[in-house]
C-alpha cells in the first residue's frame, strides 16, 4: 500500500497475557484422568504414556481440576467460556493499556478471536462493558481459524493499520481448551487433546507507522501471506454435537506440514529476496512435539531449535491461538533483557490451522 509515495509497515507494541486462575501440573490432570479411566482400558498405562509424551509440565485450566469430571451441557460449558474469557481478556487487556500509557479512547479498533466457544453479541463487545472504550470503536470478531489465528489476527489487523497509518488496534485471542474435554470420547485424538491443550488468552497492541508509538515498536510486520489447502477439512478441527467440540485431529499432522509448508513457505520468503538463512527469530505455533520437530526441519534448524516454542508448550500446554502470542512474547522479552536480536534482523511467524491452512508473518526487529 502506497500512501503519498512511501510505503506504510504496521508494528507490534506490545503483548500481555492473560491466564485464568487455576494452575496445575501435567501429573495432577494425569492422576485425575486415570482415575475416571481406569476401567476404560486393557492397557490402562495408555493414557499415563500420551501424555508424558507431549512433554507438557503444566496448564492453566479456567475451572477447578474436580469440575471437568461430572456431567456439564454445552450451555453450561459455553457460558463458562465466555465468564472465564471476559475476565481473562479484560485483564490482559488493561494490563496493556497501562504498560503503554494508553486511554482506553485512543484505541480506534478492537478484534477478537477464539475456537472454543461461541459468544454473540462477540467477546470484544462484552469486553467495551468492561472498559470503557469508545462508541464508534470499530469491532472485529474473528472465528473458526483455530490454532494459525494468532498469526492470522496480527496479519490482517497488519492489513487494516497499513490502510490507517495513524490508528492503534488491540488485538485479542482467548481460548478455553479445557472446555472442550469429551471424557466418554476415547478416540487417540481425544487422548491426545486431553494430554495437550491449556487456557490462556493474549492482548497485543498494534499501531500504525504515523502512530507515536511506532517509533519504539519491538517488531515491525513487513509481508504476510495465507495458505489454504483444498479438501483437507479432516486434516483438524472442531466436531461439533449435543455435547460441544469434539476434537478432530488426524495423525499425519505433522507429515502434512512437513510435505506442505517447505515449498510456500521459500517462495514466500524469496518474493522478499531472502532465503531460510537470513531469518533470526522463528515464531511458530508448538502444535505438540511432533508438530514442532517437523517445523524445525522444514526450517532447517536443529532439534529444540524453536527454544521459545518448547518452553511455551512446556509451561502452558498448547492454547490454540493464543500459544504463538506467548511465543512472540517470549521474543519481545527477551529481546528488552537481553539484546540478543540486533536491529534489523528479520523474524518469521507461521502457525498451522483447520481446513488445512497456515499463515505466515515476515517481521523485523525494528
Amino acid at each position: 500500500f502506497k500512501e503519498q509515495g512511501r510505503s506504510t509497515v504496521p508494528t507490534i507494541v506490545s503483548i500481555e497475557m492473560g491466564f485464568p486462575d487455576f494452575t496445575y501440573t501435567q501429573e495432577e490432570i494425569t492422576l485425575s484422568l486415570s482415575k475416571i479411566w481406569k476401567d476404560k482400558f486393557k492397557n490402562t498405562d495408555r493414557p499415563r504414556a500420551i501424555q508424558e509424551n507431549v512433554l507438557v509440565e503444566t496448564r492453566h485450566l479456567c475451572m477447578p481440576l474436580k469440575n471437568y469430571f461430572t456431567p456439564m451441557p454445552f450451555k453450561e460449558r459455553n457460558d463458562q467460556f465466555i465468564e472465564s474469557s471476559v475476565k481473562m481478556m479484560s485483564e490482559a487487556t488493561q494490563r496493556l493499556l497501562d504498560k503503554n500509557n494508553l486511554l482506553p479512547e485512543e484505541i480506534t479498533s478492537l478484534w477478537s478471536n477464539t475456537v472454543t466457544g461461541f459468544a454473540i453479541p462477540s467477546l470484544e463487545a462484552r469486553l467495551m462493558n468492561k472498559i470503557k472504550f469508545q462508541q464508534n470503536t470499530k469491532r472485529v470478531p474473528l472465528m473458526g481459524l483455530g490454532c494459525m489465528a494468532g498469526v492470522a489476527g496480527i496479519n490482517r489487523v497488519g492489513d487494516y493499520l497499513t490502510a490507517f497509518p495513524q490508528e492503534a488496534v488491540v488485538f485479542l485471542s482467548v481460548e478455553c481448551c479445557s472446555l472442550t474435554l469429551q471424557l466418554e470420547d476415547l478416540s487417540i485424538a481425544n487422548l491426545i487433546s486431553s494430554a495437550l491443550f491449556g487456557d490462556g488468552s493474549a492482548a497485543v497492541l498494534m499501531v500504525g507507522d504515523e502512530h507515536p508509538l511506532a517509533a519504539n515498536a519491538p517488531l515491525k510486520l513487513c509481508k504476510s501471506e495465507s495458505l489454504f489447502l483444498p479438501d483437507t477439512e479432516d486434516v483438524m478441527g472442531w466436531d461439533i454435537g449435543e455435547k460441544g467440540l469434539k476434537i478432530i485431529l488426524n495423525k499425519n499432522v505433522p507429515e502434512v506440514a512437513e510435505k506442505q509448508l517447505k515449498k510456500p513457505l521459500l517462495d514466500f520468503l524469496e518474493k522478499s529476496n531472502l532465503q531460510l538463512c537470513d531469518i533470526a527469530s522463528f515464531f511458530a505455533h508448538p502444535g505438540g512435539p511432533k508438530v514442532l520437530l517437523a517445523i524445525e526441519k522444514i526450517l532447517d534448524l536443529p532439534q529444540r531449535g524453536l527454544v521459545h516454542s518448547w518452553e511455551s508448550l512446556k509451561a502452558c500446554g498448547n492454547m490454540s491461538s493464543v500459544s504463538v502470542l506467548d511465543i512472540l512474547k517470549r521474543h519481545i522479552d527477551e529481546y528488552y533483557d537481553y539484546g540478543k536480536t540486533k536491529k534489523g534482523a528479520y523474524g518469521l511467524s507461521l502457525a498451522m490451522g483447520p481446513a488445512f491452512s497456515a499463515e505466515l508473518g515476515l517481521l523485523k526487529w525494528n
